[in-house]
């Protein structure tokens, strides 16, 4: 049968929800966000994980709506390149703790290779900004 060559609305969807459960939890519970914030970054870990997850939830939004889906599934997989070194964070403030700490922190390393790849096979599914037949 193969892999279809492109992304079902079923895909965009689940995109969709992901980044809008991601970003909502960086409001609901932001310590986890808040510890994993590279330390070089100027200002408050607080204000980088409330941008971060308004920015999960703006992408949550645009990548719903087929109209938008196409910046938004850009704009996610940027995102999700942008996010990584907090990634590469959690696995340095991890080496001296627990077995599993440190198994869930190097985890996450790679899970962003497929969040960018989803999301630009969504983008790619989804209609140009200016086709007139995209719907609406």
């Amino acid at each position: 049968m193969g892999i279809p060559r492109r992304p079902s609305a079923a895909s965009a969807s689940a995109l969709a929800a992901l980044l809008a459960a991601a970003g909502t939890t960086h409001f609901v519970a932001p310590g986890f966000y808040d510890s994993i914030v590279p330390r070089v970054l100027p200002g408050s870990a607080r204000n980088w994980t409330l941008v971060s997850g308004a920015a999960e939830l703006a992408c949550a939004t645009a990548v719903a709506m087929p109209r938008s889906r196409r910046v938004g599934a850009t704009l996610a997989a940027v995102l999700f390149v942008v996010v990584f070194p907090a990634n590469i964070q959690a696995v340095l403030d991890a080496g001296g703790g627990s077995t599993a700490a440190r198994v869930l922190a190097w985890g996450r390393l790679p899970l962003q290779v497929p969040l960018v790849w989803w999301a630009l096979r969504v983008r790619r599914g989804a209609a140009p900004v200016d086709d007139p037949a995209a719907p609406t």
